[in-house]
């Protein structure tokens, strides 16, 4: 479903899904600009999670309305943009769109617990460690039914992943 003009498609999912690098390759496929969101958290939250702390929704809120910004600042320069984003929650996806001024596109990306701890552990540069999974797993609320959006599988190629997702979008009025 689309509820009105797309500003910005979102890559969303748990930790490990391959967020940044399917978005990555969306956005260049598109020609858009691409943001990781985990560029935007302040230091206090890559802290927290660095030593194995969920975030709470008063840390993530800061982080959610910059990253909803990025959407709306590209969107409003006429750039399309693709963002990597967990966006785990209805609340959080809302928070985007209000801070991207309008409908945004998710994308999100979905896979077995045990293909996501194979790859969460064979991870040696990121800053969200393996023990975190299954906090994200029990946070995750799939897209609604009124939300624009897909959901795909990931253990397929990540190429594969962005030809399914581009294919979902040349079918849906408003997205890239």
């Amino acid at each position: 479903m689309v509820l009105g003009p797309v500003r910005g498609v979102v890559v969303m999912g748990v930790s490990g899904c391959g967020k940044s690098t399917v978005g990555a390759l969306l956005a260049a496929r598109w020609n858009a600009r691409f943001v990781d969101a985990d560029d935007l958290h302040p230091a206090s939250n890559v802290a927290k999670m660095s030593a194995g702390e969920p975030l709470t929704d008063a840390d993530r809120a800061p982080w959610l309305r910059r990253t909803g910004e990025v959407i709306a600042e590209a969107a409003d320069a006429g750039r399309a943009v693709v963002v990597a984003c967990s966006a785990l929650r209805r609340t959080y996806r809302d928070m985007l769109r209000d801070g991207a001024g309008g409908d945004v596109a998710f994308v999100h990306l979905t896979a077995d617990r045990e293909l996501i701890v194979e790859r969460t552990t064979a991870r040696t540069d990121h800053f969200m460690p393996p023990a975190l999974l299954d906090s994200q797993l029990a946070t995750l609320e799939p897209l609604a039914s009124d939300e624009t959006g897909t959901t795909v599988d990931v253990s397929s190629a990540p190429e594969t992943v962005v030809d399914r997702v581009a294919a979902w979008s040349a079918r849906v009025p408003g997205v890239r």
